[in-house]
């Protein structure tokens, strides 16, 4: 009890104090990349601390769904958070790392992003909500095969065992059509965190934006909870795919926290790096060209699972 206790405590915190620093290094890796100087890697903190000292207005429109959703946002990103182990595997917390519940939790975190972004009655908020619900409606399947090819592989839908299975031997010498389920994963990384090429996460062109016009009318402590619940989600969905493919440095002992802790940070940067550049080498894909994306990444799960069944 005491160690399961433990453990919401500091993956919780963990999560929440690592997941800007990897947003700010993505735009430091792109604006390197372009010979610019960028922004300091402790701006993304900088920011929150601005925006939860301002003032929060809200449309003459809204109702309470936009004053609730940055805090159901928040709130349900972090129940996910507990799906995903990031410094030891807590061994008396069986289903709370079921991947259904994990998937149904950021699904339903962005439906209400969407209605938060109609909910203003704004022009931009509609047409990123709708353009959300459109994408999401042929990418969610997708997401749904990937995860379930990688439940087939490792034969169990809980992700605390599925990093546990990864931590005790070198799956990937075992299975080395987990490396096609990382390819996916790492789609599914950028497209639901909205990056290029699905979305330009820097830009308030009203004619590309998607994640951007859903927040745009939030304002002080609620855009800063939002901002902040996304950087969570980003971290998820990064360390879901580092402990699959790379997964040193999870254990079962409070002891090896402090280890476990420098290793994320040390795979998160490396990750991080990797998705900077791969941005800087993309341009933004035209709306009707994104299902493409995300037939590459069913391609791939349903490779992953042709190879494990014959091969």
């Amino acid at each position: 009890m005491m160690t399961s206790f433990l453990f919401i405590i500091v993956n919780t915190a963990f999560v929440l104090a690592v997941s800007p620093l990897f947003i700010s290094l993505i735009k430091k890796v792109k604006a390197f990349c372009q010979r610019r100087q960028g922004p300091p890697l402790l701006q993304t903190y900088y920011n929150l601390a601005k925006l939860l000292k301002k003032e929060t207005v809200y449309s003459s429109n809204s109702s309470f769904i936009m004053r609730i959703t940055p805090y159901l946002n928040m709130s349900v990103v972090l129940t996910a958070s507990l799906a995903v182990p990031f410094l030891f595997i807590p061994r008396s917390m069986a289903g709370v790392g079921n991947e259904l519940l994990f998937l149904y939790l950021l699904a339903f975190a962005k439906f209400f992003m969407a209605l938060g972004g109609l909910d203003a009655g704004s022009t931009f908020g509609g047409m990123g909500s709708s353009r959300e619900m459109a994408l999401s409606a042929i990418f969610e399947p997708t997401v749904i095969i990937v995860f379930a090819a990688l439940a087939y592989v490792l034969k169990t839908l809980d992700l605390h065992q599925m990093f546990a299975q990864s931590g005790s031997n070198l799956l990937m010498l075992e299975h080395p059509s987990l490396f096609l389920s990382g390819l996916s994963l790492f789609i599914i990384l950028i497209v639901e965190t909205a990056r290029i090429p699905m979305d330009n996460p820097e830009t308030h062109l009203e004619l590309t934006m998607v994640h951007e016009a859903m927040i745009l009318e939030q304002s002080g402590k609620n855009l800063a909870l939002m901002e902040w619940s996304h950087a969570v989600k980003q971290t998820l969905l990064m360390a879901v795919l580092l402990n699959v493919l790379l997964p040193s440095g999870l254990g079962f002992s409070l002891l090896s926290i402090p280890a476990a802790a420098l290793i994320f940070l040390f795979k998160g940067v490396a990750l991080s790096v990797v998705v900077g550049v791969f941005e800087s080498m993309m341009a933004k894909y035209r709306l009707f060209r994104l299902p493409g994306l995300f037939m590459v990444a069913l391609f791939f799960s349903f490779l992953t699972i042709i190879v494990e069944v014959f091969l």
